[in-house]
């Protein structure tokens, strides 16, 4: 079939390197948790090399981007009263805020309260790129709203390797020790692990304190080292980049003509919000039987009338690809 449902972005998750890379091991399970016998030398190396490319004093891995978000929202809440989340925020951040004690601020999407109606001393918890919409928020703008005692998270999940110099985010160049960066490397490195980058100080509370990596089995080096191979890869990736928004210029103009809404934005995910569970399940049904795989989001994933089809684009769809899926959808609304 021709999936349209990865979030292998770049398409290096089958890259004749990375796969390489990861034969290469000679072991498979890290052998315990970092702070027991499951650190080794890759996952050293790979938060070394994650800090100077995103601009950070530190990196710390984590075994999933999941873990990394309960980790770092349960460890900087700590040093908050109040924490405000944008409301399309994904569900590991979600998950992360409930299991603080702090008050808790549910704002509008991308409208953060301006910095005089908000408590000082808050942390403030966003997507840069938002998984499900595909829209970005200005996190330069956030970050000049921020008070002396704020801190900012941002989730870069869907945006590194595609947005910033050497695909390094929104947040690269954010000189700012306010700035926590949460990222994966399930998406865009195509592999698996998250961390969290920002101050020296903050990486070493987080090692102390972070619960989701005190107890939690270390990723298998040979996925670091696949990542290592990923980055150099990420860092020199114009050209990748570069198909994949020739590729979502394609397929957004292709549904403008076709006469559905779609937003502006560089990113990889188009979603066709068809408000309905049932017709977002049809149309899925319809492009599965002509062997594209786009699944219906539906809730609790996304809000109750919102359901969709979400097309993840990437550096290895073809031309051929984006214009068989607009047919095809064409074909869906004629018959509808």
């Amino acid at each position: 079939m021709l999936d349209f449902s990865s979030n292998d972005y770049l398409a290096l998750a089958t890259h004749p390197h990375v796969v390489e890379a990861f034969r290469r091991a000679t072991r498979v399970g890290s052998g315990g948790a970092r702070l027991l016998g499951g650190s080794h030398r890759e996952h050293s190396l790979l938060e070394e090399e994650l800090a100077q490319w995103l601009g950070r004093e530190r990196v710390l891995l984590f075994s999933s981007g999941y873990h990394a978000a309960l980790g770092a929202i349960g460890v900087l809440a700590r040093t908050v009263d109040t924490i405000y989340s944008d409301r399309l925020n994904h569900a590991s951040l979600i998950d992360g805020i409930r299991g603080t004690h702090n008050e808790r601020v549910v704002y509008e999407h991308a409208a953060l309260p301006p910095r005089a109606l908000r408590r000082s001393g808050s942390l403030i918890v966003t997507e840069s790129i938002f998984s499900m919409d595909g829209d970005a928020v200005d996190v330069r703008a956030m970050l000049a709203d921020l008070g002396e005692g704020d801190v900012l998270l941002v989730d870069e999940a869907h945006a590194l390797g595609l947005v910033g110099r050497e695909g390094a985010g929104h947040a690269r160049g954010l000189d700012d020790p306010r700035v926590v960066v949460m990222g994966t490397l399930s998406k865009s490195f195509g592999g698996a692990g998250g961390f969290i980058a920002g101050p020296a100080r903050l990486i070493e509370l987080l090692v102390n304190a972070a619960r989701p990596f005190i107890f939690d089995t270390a990723m298998p080096p040979a996925l670091a080292l696949a990542a290592r191979v990923a980055l150099v890869l990420i860092r020199d990736g114009d050209e990748r980049r570069a198909r994949v928004h020739a590729n979502v210029r394609r397929l957004r103009e292709g549904l403008a003509a076709l006469g559905f809404p779609v937003i502006e934005s560089a990113s990889p995910i188009v979603p066709i919000v068809l408000g309905s569970e049932e017709r977002a399940v049809e149309m899925a049904a319809r492009l599965e039987a002509k062997k594209i795989y786009a699944p219906a989001i539906r809730p609790p994933t996304v809000p109750a009338g919102t359901s969709r089809v979400r097309f993840s684009v990437r550096a290895d769809h073809q031309n051929e690809h984006i214009d068989l899926l607009l047919r095809h959808l064409a074909a869906c609304i004629v018959t509808s």
